[in-house]
């Protein structure tokens, strides 16, 4: 009979599944930087109440919110290349379906999930700078370009700090659905390896302890961030 868990198997696994960490970091940073830009240009879009744009942005938000990442996933690998199809047969061009990597889809998916739950992170930290500031900016002549990256946003990233690591911590997590359309990061790695000798438990422990370890780093980088900004501000107080 065999062991009930084998700490020693579980250590020689380590070497082949972190192998693929560099994987899934990547794919994370792709999709958090683009998530950032789209959540910043939801929350623009939103706060300023823009005619046609605003409709379509809280239509996005409530779909992206309002359904399973899972599902947003899937919908991105196989929705995007019927929808290539479909355009390739409109136009008459020849753009190249099955060579796009799954990595691409996603990208795709998790930059728009995490760009809809950013963009109200953003939004709500933008309309926390009192009001009044905005209409003195716009007394002393300032544009609204000016009086957005000088007064507003300056401020409102104090706030929307916090949260947004929470955005990106949650956003490294959710890479570990990215299994499930054919992408070998660690997840998948996991389950190869844990496929050889039936033992998934050890080897789901350590994909788990490799995520707590990088979501620690997340959160120290994000809080000396969070002290960098707060001692910033006190002395612009000052």
């Amino acid at each position: 009979m065999g062991k009930v868990f084998d700490l020693q198997f579980m250590v020689s696994t380590v070497p082949e599944i972190i192998s693929y960490l560099p994987v899934t970091l990547k794919i994370a940073a792709c999709s958090g930087i683009i998530a950032l830009v789209l959540g910043f240009g939801v929350a623009f879009v939103r706060y300023f109440n823009i005619r046609i744009l605003s409709p379509l942005c809280k239509l996005y938000l409530s779909f992206a919110r309002g359904t399973p990442a899972m599902v947003q996933l899937l919908v991105a690998y196989y929705g995007i290349p019927v929808f290539l199809r479909s355009l390739n047969e409109q136009l008459g061009s020849n753009l190249s379906v099955n060579g796009i990597p799954a990595s691409v889809f996603a990208v795709v998916a998790l930059s728009l999930n995490s760009g809809a739950f950013m963009s109200e992170t953003i939004r709500s930290a933008m309309l926390s700078v009192d009001a009044g500031q905005l209409e003195a900016c716009y007394s002393v002549n300032m544009t609204t370009r000016q009086a957005l990256f000088r007064v507003v946003l300056p401020q409102a990233f104090t706030v929307a700090l916090p949260p947004l690591g929470n955005s990106f911590i949650s956003l490294l997590k959710e890479t570990s659905l990215i299994f499930n359309i054919s992408v070998i990061e660690m997840m998948a790695a996991a389950k190869i390896v844990g496929s050889r000798s039936f033992r998934f438990f050890e080897v789901y422990i350590v994909v788990a302890l490799i995520y707590w370890g990088c979501c620690i780093v997340l959160e120290y980088l994000f809080g000396c961030w969070e002290k960098r900004v707060r001692r910033y501000e006190r002395r612009a107080a000052k």
